[in-house]
């Protein structure tokens, strides 16, 4: 991965952090405020409700620091363009970047989400194969709901080294992702954000802040929580559902592979009473057979889809979480607000009430 000298411009607003030092090449990524704008424009362009937008990030890596410096996007295609090749199209727009002199390096790839649901089987094949081929690469997550209510929301993850072990080796079973001792939380690791802007770009935002009319800056209170939480928790609800059916499917193989473990053991205290019945009788002992011929193992089910189904679980309490917190806050506020208007309202009535009982002594 190539690298160059830092740039001149400063860091204008960090957007994550994590505790705690990440066990990755990349410690924070930093991000051109044009590279925002066009991952915005794109969902807005082409994302449709539910929708998954996703393209490509181009950049270069300067020590533990990965700088994305470029995207675009993947155009949308229907059942009918059988020909196109996406591998071929990345190919020739980074190959045109390469001509103009721009940054056409591949660090990685964006996607939207819709309320937070973007933990899937989909995702981690798709970062797997990048970070397997690029060590450095990350996937951007852009949430369009959250950013519609007044804070941008961006956050930038990466697999652990644990889960891209168990991919390598694609062993999904119990006793395997027990051995690996790897649980939802580390499946996922989220590297700091930093979005950086030019110093003319940085004056510019200020000029457009002072511009600003007051009402727009007010509707960071509004106390109308839209349906913003129902859906959260109508999707949270969903998924706790499928995960009751993957305990389900679980507990019935542990049933059923006790259940053969039985029959097994039950299976060979018979034959070796039988030939301790034939020894005595003189005769030869029955010939060995294979025991796993005979009862073959149940299948287990598959648990890497049962983590997913964790991590999403996660993902929507944490957005719950937060998103009732401010809500609370805000009713907080309110409520203080509320009650400094009301003891006004009281003050004045009183003062009006002793200017008339002064007014009513002297006359």
């Amino acid at each position: 991965m190539a690298s160059r000298k830092e740039s001149s411009s400063v860091s204008s607003t960090a957007m994550a952090s994590t505790g705690g030092t990440l066990d990755s090449p990349v410690k924070q990524i930093q991000i051109e405020g044009l590279v925002v704008l066009k991952i915005i424009k794109h969902y807005q362009e082409e994302g449709q409700g539910s929708e998954v937008v996703q393209g490509v990030l181009l950049g270069l890596v300067v020590d533990d620091r990965l700088e994305i410096t470029n995207c675009f996007p993947f155009p949308q295609h229907t059942e009918d363009d059988a020909d196109f090749d996406e591998v071929q199209y990345q190919m020739e727009m980074m190959r045109s970047l390469r001509h103009v002199n721009i940054d056409h390096l591949h660090v990685g790839w964006y996607q939207s989400t819709y309320y937070g649901s973007f933990v899937s089987r989909a995702l981690l094949d798709s970062q797997f194969s990048y970070q397997h081929a690029i060590e450095e690469s990350v996937v951007l997550i852009y949430d369009p709901i959250k950013t519609a209510q007044g804070s941008l929301s961006l956050k930038a993850y990466r697999l652990t080294p644990k889960l891209m072990e168990i991919c390598k080796e694609k062993d999904f079973t119990p006793e395997g992702l027990k051995k690996a001792n790897i649980g939802f939380e580390q499946m996922f690791e989220e590297v700091p954000i930093v979005i950086k802007n030019s110093h003319l770009i940085n004056v510019l935002m200020w000029e457009l802040e002072d511009k600003s009319t007051v009402a727009d800056k007010h509707e960071l209170l509004n106390l109308s929580s839209s349906n913003h939480l129902e859906k959260s928790l109508q999707l949270l609800m969903d998924r706790v559902d499928d995960m009751s059916q993957d305990i389900v499917k679980y507990n019935t193989y542990s049933r059923n592979l006790s259940k053969q473990q039985q029959q097994k053991h039950q299976y060979l205290q018979r034959r070796q009473q039988e030939n301790a019945q034939r020894q005595s009788r003189g005769e030869p002992p029955l010939p060995e057979e294979d025991i796993s011929k005979l009862f073959k193992p149940p299948q287990p089910p598959p648990r890497m889809d049962t983590l997913l189904i964790a991590g999403q679980i996660n993902n929507y309490c944490q957005n719950v979480k937060e998103f009732t917190s401010q809500n609370l806050g805000k009713l907080f506020m309110a409520e203080t607000e509320g009650a400094r208007e009301m003891q006004t309202h009281l003050n004045d009535a009183h003062r009006s009430s002793l200017h008339f009982h002064f007014l009513f002594f002297f006359l």
